[in-house]
Parts: C-alpha cells; structure tokens; sequence
C-alpha cells in the first residue's frame, strides 16, 4: 500500500481528503513494519534500488564488478562492544562506528560510489546514536541503492555449529529491523556468507526459501577451489533440499579470493599496500603499473568464469575506517583502468554490489552446473582440515542450545500473556539479538579469544534473566491472577473435553500469590535452590512442543524422603538415585543434594505447563543402592523396548531391540593433537579451527571402568568410572525406545605436554561399509562415504580430520537389516572411521595455537584447573527395513525434536502455601492450543509481532522417505489449533517474515543439460603453480600462488593437484545427487487426519509436506 489516491473518485473534495490522510495514518506504522512490495513506504518513482540502482555494464568488454565491502566480525579477538568502539587496540585496531561514520560521509558526496553492509547487529547499534537529519540521508542512501544491506542477519551465522531454529530466527530478527527501519528498500537479495568455513546444504535452502536470490560466499576445499575454477563449476545451481522443489534451489558462487582485494590493492589504512600515485611529474608516479598489475590480476581471475562479468571484493576485516582513503584510490583506479578503452582495452572497471553482480549473470542468458551436496569440510591446505571448531568450547555450544531452548519458551508465554507489560517486548528483543550473536560464525564456533567467549556467556545470561522476567509475571497471570484465569478456561473449553482435561482453580474467592518460577541453570550437574533448601515447593513443568509430551523429571534433593502430588490429589510414582560421585566431587559444585528425585511427567499439555506439589514428608524410602558387585557375569538394563548389555570389563557390549541382538560396543578414547611450528603446511599444530591428530591412532582412556548398577521402577542406570576424569551414566528410562548415555569429561590432563580430542567411539556389528549419515544444520541427512567427495576426487593427507563433519544433531549408519543413530545435545564433529563405527569428539583441551588468527591455545580452564563438561548422547538401534510406522528414523526425528526442546522445568517454594491452598486457588495446568499437531509437524515459531500481530511457523519434520505414513503432507487448520489467540486474518510470508510470499518473485537459473555437465568433467590436471591458498605464514593476510614447491614432500604435491579424472558414462559418485533425484520423483500422499484438524474457515487452512517450512502472520480481532 502507498498513501495516493488513484482510480475513480469515489467521494469530492474535503471528504475523500480526509480519509486518504486518516487511511495513511492508520497504516504508517503497519507499512514501515510489514513485507513491503515496491512502493509501499513511499511512491515507487522516489526509490530506484536494488537491481535497478545498478551501474550499467558494457556489452562485448569484462566488466569487473567492485564491491566495496568491511567484514565486522560480531566479536572474535574482541568483544562485540570493543569491535564497536574501538578500544582495545592493541589487539586489534577496529572501530564499527568509525566505518559506519566514514562511509557514509563518503557516500553522500558521490551518487556513483556503492558500498555494502552485512552485520545487522552493529548497524542498529550505531543507528540509534544518530540524529534525525542523519537517519534520513540513509535512508536516502538506501532508496537509492547506493548503500545495500547484503544477508541482512543480527549475524554472519556459523553453518556448520548452529541449528536451523536459531538460523531462522536470527535472520526472522534482523530482517524485521531493516524492513521496519527502510521498507523495501532494506530487504537483502543476496546472501553473503563470506567468513563462514565450510558451507551447509540447509544454510542455502533456507537463503532460498527466505526470497534470496543468489549467494556468495569466501571458503571451500583447496582442491574444491581448484577443480571449480578449473572446469568452470565456481559459480553453480545449488539444489538445496532433496526433498523440496524449486523453492529450495539458489544460485551460489565462490568468490575467487576469498573476500579480500587483489594481492597489493588493499588501499585501507590498515594495510601497507602502495596507493595510487597520479601527480604527473612526480618520481614515484605508478599508474600505469598499477594499472597493469591489476589488469593481470583480473584477466587471470577471468578465464575462470563464464560469462564477461567478474566480481572482486574490495575490503576485509574492519576496513573502511577512513572510507575516504580506500574510496579515493578506488576512483583513480577506475578512471585510469578504464581510460584505457580509448586504446583498445575490453576492460570495464565499475562501483558495484553482489546483487548487482548477480543481475549481470542473470543477464547472461546462459545455462549452469548444479550441485546437490555441500562444502563440508572445508580445509586450506593439505594439513589444514577445519573440523575442530565442529567441538571447539563444547560448553559454550550448549550453553547456546539451551539458550534457544529457553527463547522459544520466552516467546511463545509473551505471545499468551493476558496482561502485557511494558517490559516484556524489550525483554524479548535483547534476547532475539543476543541468540543473534550466538550464531556468529566465531562465537558458537568456539574460534574466539577466551574473554570473549566469556563475554558470549555473560551477555546470554543476562539476556536469560531479561527474559525471565517476562516467564514469571505471565505464569503468574496464568497460574494466580483472577483475570487470567477466567481468560484460560474460555480460551481451553474445548481443552476440557479432551482426554487431558484440565483442571483450572476451584475456589470461587482466589487467595493472591506470587510464585518464584526460578529456573535452575545449574540442573546438569544436579544444582538447584529451591528443591535444596525447601521442604515444599512447587514445580511448574512447561512444554514448548505442539504435542501432548510425557517426559521423566530429576529433581536434585537433600534426602529420599519426598512426596509428588499432582492437582488431582494423586500421588505420583517416585524412584530416588545417588547423584553420580564424579559429579558429586566436583570443586565448584556448592550444592547440598547428593540424591536426585525421579517421577513421570505425564501428558503434559502441548504449548502450555502442569503443576506438582512436591512435599518432604516422614515416609522411610529406601536408600538407593546399586547391584551387587558382579565379576563373573554380564549385567543387562533395559525395558521392553531396549535392552543394553555390559560385560565384566565394564563396557557396553550389545543392544536388543525389535526383536534382534546387535552387538553395539561405546568407548572413550583420544587423539593425542599435533604440535607443530605453523611455519610450513606440514608443521601445522590442532587449535580451535583446526584438527589435527598427531597420528591417526586413538589412545585408550581406560581397559576396565568400574560400574555401579541402580535399578528401580522408573528407570536404570550404569555409572561408569574410566579414570578420574572421564565418567559416564547410561540410562534406560521405562516405556523409552532410546538409550542415555550422559557423559563427564575434564579436567584433561596436559602435564605430558600433550594437547588431547576426546572421543566418545560407537562400534557394532552393522555392515555398514564406508557410508554414514550426517544432519545438516539438525534438518536434512546428507549421506556421506569415507575418504571420498560427491564431486571431487579427493586426496587426503590428515585421513582423521579429512574425514570429520558437523554433527547438529544427529549422525548414523546402516545396513540392510540394522541402523544405528547418535543423537547429540550440541554441535560436536563425528564421523566413521571404520565399518558399523561412529564416533563423536566432546571435548578437547590443546596447548598450541593453529596460526589462523586467535594467536591462543584452546586451552580452557575454570576454578584453576581444566574445563569440565557434562552432555549427553541419545542411543537409538533398530530396524533398517521397517514397512510400519513408526520407523526407526521417524522415532529419531521425533526424539531429536523432543530433546531440542525438552520440557522446562520452574521451581517456586511452597513453605507458606498448604497442598489444600495450592489444589483450590492456582491454575495447574494450562494449554494455548485448542488441538495438539499430529506428531510429524512442530510449530517451530509461535511469537508476538508488530502490535495486534503474531508470528507463527510450521514445519514438517521428516524427509520423504522416512516413514510410510509420517512422511505424508499434512493438513490443519490453523485458527481450529491456535487457542490462545483470536485471528482475524491470515498471510503467509517467506520463511523469515519480511516479504508475502504470493509478492515474491525471485530469479530463476538455467541448469546445465547432462551433457554439458558431462563435459565439464573432462581430464584436466593443472600444475601446482596456480594453486591460490591461504599463506602458511600468515593466512588472515591474503592468499598467495604457490609456485616455490621444490622442497615439498612428494604426497603433498600430490595433494595440491586438481585431480579431475574422466568419468565413465555409468559412474556416478555424486550420492546426494542419486538420492535427491529419487527423492524428487517420489510422490507424496496425503496424511489421513482426524475432521477436527481441518474444519473451520478454508483461509486458515495450510498443507505441509515433507520438511516443508511455512510462515505466517496472523492478524488478531481486537478487542471491544
């Protein structure tokens, strides 16, 4: 919408005046802060963005496109305000504010220059210390193209660490601010994920489904590189899902220097490079060898590409601080390159973006090689593999996990709450943005200094208790106020009637109470207040999931002598266990409670909570005492669904389930990490990137742990004790399908000198052969072969870190009759290095820095000694050739969505509230849906929006060919499920909510045909002298050609090599490819649903289908 009049009159004169200005004024706020179309913020003939803002090209000349570009890392050898302000600069000299200050400046003097702008996070914190006069000459900027936002995230994201929710909702926040703040204008086309190391697949379907038309991005494979730019193939068709269409495809091209400038034209005042001396007489004039250097250069990069466009970054790390510099260099280069067409030159230099870039190729008409699997891992050289940062700082990486966790439930109750205070939005919005920096691509990483991985916590936890504000006033409107709770049973009438049916207060007069809802930070290791120091107390268990859950709950307790009672007077089963000792033992653990408390959580309610009273009492239970010692035997612990077997030495030996014995062996062992100078490729040492064993040969940890057995109605354990600083518990709990083993890792010993990876190995029976399974982002598997590329032929000299990948979630293999998966409760790298063997890297403590940047060990110490950290793995073995749902990968996607987001548990001490008071004048349990989603479809985003607005996202959560009927397409209604909210409309958007989706047109890309494919792959070898790598000595710096290769080992040569050989007609090694190709041609059906998920209004109405992502905006009634 725009504020004109056009078309018939329909009223004369002051009247139709009247309400053209009332119409605009109603929806000034709704237009700044909606998914604009052109036009909407002000007349279309006032902005000329975007692609129309591009600087024209010349026909039959190489255009070379320069970007002018700063790279603002959100923290890294600073914190996020340090990089910002420009203090600390003895670490580094960067100033965001001075880059924003100057390029602006620089900007506004020339209508020809361009320049970039990527890291939502500092642009908004610098907006917002500029005055009015200022903020609308950006915004003239922008409507003008001349200032562009690339990607458009809080964050530059990880992709190999973070998890699709956080992903989605990082961008969801820092789209929002630039569409609020310049309307369409604002809106990213292309994605900029230039730093990043290594690439996934997910990361581009998303860029695709969010309206992007194209990404770019600085770091793949050395031979990767080479064998690209060798054939051609840099610049592609990523087909991003194997299970989705054309939605999920997005033009990609890797950038030829990374995101530097060419050697020798870095003309920013941090660097030492020679500027462009002009003055016609004087000495030192150097155009004309300024000029051909660069010409060589760019017709170097040329002959690598497709068509007669060439992009060259023209930036780097914090550049532009004096814009005037680098800008002014720039013009002469320009002038001087292009002069040279009136002697013949078909070079044409030109201020550019990359969407403008993109547009040029678009323009090509030509067609282009697809990919179908990703660009993991991503090493820099034949010893540099990337795969350590997949663990680096595991503590950290949880830490963000559960941060997310706590955000969706901070959201959805703000969303709920029936009084909404003022603070509650702010509160929401500083934990958006500090999740947002979590994703950066050197915070969830664990690439950073330690102090600012320290200040990622600190601001999480700040941003944690901001939120928890929010929790406690809305669950105690929910759970006490008056008003509330008559909003509840209106809101859950239908509730009533369902099998769950809640009970709400019964005392007419509600006695007024305001309860804690603490959340216990400290629960990993068996920590928490309340149930420490009271002797009642109240736990209020939320689930953040659309689907009636039940869930076993620990509660860390003084004595065994307690009693759980629920709203109905019923007293729930309870088993006590010992905290295991290694827990109990540790230094900083200050809590009082060597037991934990253990009962059933039954049904609780989807997107709502359910209360227990929890009591001491006088009651004799036993004290909980494991089996006897047994050295003869094995020992087993199990239900009826899984059993785990352990032999005499102590170690998990088999696993029974569906009916089949499978012998499953798990084990701690570790690399022992290279050391080296980091002077030459080969001397290379393990660091925070990088992982490296000194050899490929795992170390034991310990040949006989020492068990204690605990068995009870609820569940049974083994503790495992493998030497002072490993320790293990493996679980089984009752009715469960799955297997616990939560581990203890830490302090790891270096008195030897030696840096150490610890490993937590998995090795069983199952034929699987050189396959495996990774996620991707925690969506999609992508199907992985050790020692092998879908599209290279590889050459590994590190085997181990070679064969590593990002593990978000889950990792598995198979065989015809037997699958095995490893779920993860953080990012952690895995692999298999053997047959039926998968293993996963929880924690590594190194003593040496790798040389790329950090100029730290990765050696991370808290209360004097090494860092501990405690997680858990998920064991699921079953059938490989289930005909009958639930299958073996539908309970893992069920399980890994149900441990991304477990219940949460609130404590509030109950010593002046009786059981009687609590029963007749609390609301105990509550429901914002009026249905449950069938399991196979999560609500990813239930949210509050701009005013009168929520935000909400569906997904379906299993790929095509997962599950017989789960994996069928999905339709529900959405205002018959949504209880909590009143709707009065409906729109649906891109996947990050800044463009309607029916408005959203992107460009679309020709693929190559089979034979044009086939013929890129001819035989090529190329020689080691055009290989373009990071430098050894200071690889942050720029890249070099190695030409200087004498004194190489021979194997390294060798690796250096492209190595493209010609491939038979009826070979095909690109698995993802085959499997995607199936996939495409499966056909779905529709789920069968029970009537009450699609009756109602057609317009709320949606279908989902396998792994299919939906957003929406929804419009609330208002109330009378």
């Amino acid at each position: 919408m725009h504020c004109t009049a056009s078309g018939r009159p329909l009223y004369d004169g002051a009247l139709r005046l009247f309400i053209v200005l009332l119409i605009c004024a109603v929806n000034y706020k709704l237009i700044e802060s909606h998914p604009l179309n052109d036009g909407q913020a002000t007349k279309t003939s006032e902005k000329k963005c975007g692609y129309e803002s591009c600087h024209k090209t010349k026909p039959n000349m190489l255009n070379v496109h320069l970007i002018p570009h700063t790279h603002d890392d959100v923290g890294w050898l600073k914190t996020v305000d340090q990089y910002y302000y420009g203090s600390k600069t003895l670490i580094q000299k960067a100033g965001v504010q001075y880059i924003l200050d100057s390029v602006v400046q620089e900007l506004l003097k020339d209508p020809e220059k361009r320049f970039i702008y990527v890291e939502s996070a500092f642009f908004f914190k610098w907006w917002r210390e500029q005055d009015a006069e200022l903020q609308e000459q950006v915004k003239k900027l922008v409507n003008e193209g001349r200032l562009e936002f690339i990607g458009g995230a809080w964050s530059m994201n990880d992709e190999a660490t973070a998890h699709y929710q956080s992903i989605v909702d990082q961008f969801t926040w820092g789209l929002r601010r630039l569409n609020d703040t310049f309307g369409e204008c604002g809106r990213p086309r292309i994605g900029w994920q230039i730093d990043p190391f290594g690439h996934s697949r997910e990361m581009a379907s998303m860029f695709a489904q969010m309206g992007f038309d194209g990404l770019f991005f600085g770091r793949l494979d050395y031979q990767d590189k080479m064998e690209r730019l060798t054939t051609k193939t840099a610049e592609m068709i990523w087909r991003a899902s194997a299970n989705l269409d054309e939605s999920s495809h997005l033009f990609t091209g890797a950038l030829y220097n990374q995101y530097q400038p060419p050697p020798g034209f870095c003309f920013d005042i941090l660097c030492a490079d020679e500027p462009i001396i002009d003055a016609k007489h004087s000495p030192d004039n150097n155009v004309n060898r300024r000029v051909n250097d660069f010409l060589k250069f760019i017709n170097q990069q040329a002959q690598y590409y497709r068509t007669n466009n060439i992009i060259i970054t023209m930036g780097g790390d914090f550049t532009y601080q004096d814009a005037n510099v680098y800008f002014k260099n720039l013009d002469k280069l320009i002038r001087y390159t292009n002069a040279r067409q009136e002697n013949g030159s078909t070079v044409n230099l030109l201020y550019s973006t990359p969407s403008c870039y993109l547009k040029s190729l678009h323009d090509a008409g030509i067609s282009w090689p697809t990919k179908d699997d990703d660009f993991f891992p991503y090493a820099s050289d034949p010893h540099a593999y990337w795969t350590g940062y997949f663990t680096s700082r595991p503590t950290l990486k949880r830490y963000e996990r559960i941060g997310n966790h706590f955000l969706q439930i901070c959201k959805q109750l703000t969303v709920m709450a029936p009084k909404v205070a003022g603070e509650f939005n702010p509160h929401l919005s500083f934990f958006r943005e500090a999740m947002g920096v979590m994703q950066h691509h050197d915070a969830v990483t664990g690439t950073e200094k330690q102090a600012v991985a320290a200040d990622y916590a600190r601001h999480l936890e700040v941003a944690i208790r901001a939120c928890s504000m929010n929790t406690r006033a809305i669950l105690n409107q929910l759970t006490v106020d008056t008003a509330a709770t008559h909003a509840a049973e209106s809101a859950t009438e239908s509730a009533r009637e369902s099998a769950r049916k809640p009970r709400w207060a019964t005392s007419d007069t509600k006695k007024q109470y305001k309860l804690q809802f603490e959340t216990c930070t400290l629960l990993n290791i068996s920590s928490c207040a309340v149930p420490e120091l009271a002797d009642k107390f109240i736990l209020t268990i939320y689930n953040p999931l659309a689907q009636t859950v039940s869930d076993y709950v620990r509660v860390p307790v003084p004595d065994v002598n307690y009693r759980v009672k629920d709203f109905d007077d019923v007293t729930i089963e309870t088993q006590f266990l010992p905290v295991p000792t290694p827990v109990q033992d540790l230094r900083f653990r200050k809590a009082s409670a060597p037991y934990e408390l253990i009962f059933p959580a039954r049904e609780l309610p989807p997107i709502g909570y359910k209360s227990y009273y929890i009591m001491k009492t006088d009651e004799n239970h036993m004290i909980p005492v494991p089996d006897p010692e047994n050295v003869s035997s094995f020992t087993s612990i199990g239900n009826e669904h899984i059993r785990l077997t352990f032999d005499t030495n102590g170690f998990l030996v088999t696993v029974m389930v569906d009916g089949m014995t499978r012998i499953v062996n798990q084990e701690f062992v570790y690399y022992e990490a290279a050391i080296g100078n980091n002077r030459e490729f080969r001397n290379r040492s393990s660091g925070a990137y990088i992982f490296r064993p000194a050899n490929d040969q795992v170390r034991s940890i310990s040949l006989q742990p020492k068990l204690k057995i605990y068995r009870g109605n609820l569940v049974e354990e083994v503790h495992q004790s493998f030497n002072d600083w490993v320790s293990q518990v493996v679980r089984v709990y009752r009715e469960q399908p799955y297997a616990e083993l939560e581990w203890l890792v830490g302090p790891i010993p270096v008195d030897d000198g030696n840096g150490k990876e610890i490993i937590s190995r998995f090795n069983s029976d199952i034929n699987s052969g050189d396959i495996f399974y990774t996620d991707s982002n925690g969506r999609e598997m992508l199907k992985r072969k050790r020692d092998h590329r879908d599209t290279w032929k590889v050459k590994l000299l590190e085997r181990v870190a070679g064969n590593y990948y990002p593990i978000t979630t889950k990792i598995a293999l198979e065989d015809d009759t037997a699958r095995m998966a490893i779920l993860t409760d953080r990012a952690q790298g895995g692999s298999s290095m053997g047959a039926g063997s998968l293993e996963l890297m929880v924690h590594r403590r190194l003593l040496h820095d790798d040389a790329f940047g950090v100029d730290e060990a990765l050696n991370e110490t808290a209360y004097g000694e090494g860092l501990v950290a405690r997680g858990t793995h998920y064991l699921i073995v079953g059938s490989s050739n289930k005909k009958v749902s639930p299958t073996t990968q539908a309970i893992e996607r069920t399980t890994q969505l149900r441990k991304l987001l477990p219940a949460w548990t609130f404590f509030s001490n109950a010593e002046n509230i009786t059981y009687e008071d609590w029963r007749e004048n609390f609301t105990n349990i509550f429901t914002g849906l009026q249905l449950e989603l069938p399991k196979n479809i999560h609500l990813m985003s239930f949210e509050p929006w701009h005013e009168n607005e929520v935000l909400v996202r569906f997904e379906h959560i299993l790929e095509k060919d997962e599950d017989p009927e789960l994996s069928k397409s999905v339709q529900i209604n959405i205002q018959s499920v949504l209880s909590s909210v009143k709707i009065a409309d409906i729109r649906e958007t891109t996947l990050a909510a800044n463009a309607w989706l029916g408005d959203n047109q992107r460009m679309e890309f020709v693929p190559d045909s089979p034979e044009v494919s086939y013929n890129a792959y001819g035989i090529y070898q190329r020689s080691i002298d055009e290989q373009l790598m990071l430098r050894v000595d200071k690889p942050l710096l720029d890249a070099k050609f190695y030409n200087q290769l004498e004194s190489w080992e021979e194997q390294e040569q060798l690796a250096l090599q492209t190595n493209r050989l010609k491939r038979l007609v009826d070979e095909s090694q690109e698995l993802n490819r085959v499997r995607a190709e199936k996939l495409r041609v499966h056909k779905v059906a529709r789920q069968p649903v029970a009537e009450k998920y699609v009756e109602g209004d057609d317009r709320f109405l949606i279908e989902l289908g396998p792994m299919q992502m939906r957003t929406y905006i929804l419009t609330l009634e208002i109330a009378n």
